[in-house]
């Protein structure tokens, strides 16, 4: 197991962000990890992540490992692909590529690797007790991760994170730099009729937590996008945790 740590940065109050949690159902914390946790968590991102591709199939979500990726072949790969697009046009649909932290943590692959620090620190108590302050949720008893990469093309459409379990806040923490608002990508909030109610550009070590069920979405990223929208997404929980 790596001996290096991810920090909490030590500025943070969480009173300064409980008052617009509550008025709001969502709120952002930037600069939430110290500048050396927030690189570590870019470097592995860019360098020591396997990628599988995250696909909205008939069946379900579905999550391709890369051996998976390369027994289909390009074609049907494409055409699955292609499927989940036209599923898009009337339905709940999504395209990305996804590190799966939790499943790999619990098998012992990648030991060591920055995310699975990053999981361990979210559940740890001081971070516990500072996402129990900033939402207002003192049940929660634990809090799930996994990495996303949206690429030119990639999406999520319109959902409102209702499922199994007790989702009781979803979150993001951004590690993406230098992002223009022109390249898609932006985490949008939608009203009753549809309408955007509020929206947030991809950024860099901002987390981003929200009251759940909401509805969102993730806007298709440009294919003009010069960036790589890299996240790390999940919830905060009350039902038990695993044992």
């Amino acid at each position: 197991m790596s001996e290096r740590a991810i920090r909490l940065n030590p500025r943070l109050d969480p009173r300064d962000y409980a008052a617009a949690y509550a008025r709001d159902g969502v709120v952002q914390v930037r600069d939430l990890l110290d500048p050396d946790s927030a690189e570590w968590l870019v470097l592995a991102l860019e360098h020591d992540t396997t990628w599988s591709l995250s696909l909205k199939t008939p069946e379900g979500g579905k999550l391709f490992s890369p051996q998976e990726i390369a027994a289909l072949g390009r074609d049907e790969l494409g055409r699955r692909i292609q499927a989940a697009l036209h599923q898009a046009g009337d339905g709940f649909s999504f395209v990305y590529l996804a590190y799966p932290i939790i499943k790999a943590f619990l098998s012992g692959r990648d030991q060591g690797h920055a995310t699975h620090v990053l999981l361990q620190f979210f559940n740890d108590t001081p971070f516990m007790e500072f996402a129990k302050a900033v939402t207002g949720e003192a049940g929660v008893t634990k809090i799930d991760a996994q990495a996303t990469w949206f690429r030119p093309g990639d999406f999520l459409t319109l959902h409102d994170d209702t499922g199994e379990g007790q989702r009781r806040a979803a979150y993001t923490l951004g590690l993406t730099r230098d992002w223009r608002p022109d390249w898609g990508g932006q985490l949008l909030f939608h009203d009753a009729a549809g309408d955007i109610e509020r929206g947030f550009k991809p950024g860099f070590n901002v987390w981003t937590v929200f009251r759940t069920p909401r509805n969102h979405s993730v806007a298709q990223v440009a294919s003009y996008a010069d960036g790589k929208r890299r996240s790390i997404t999940g919830w905060l929980r009350d039902d038990p945790p695993v044992k």
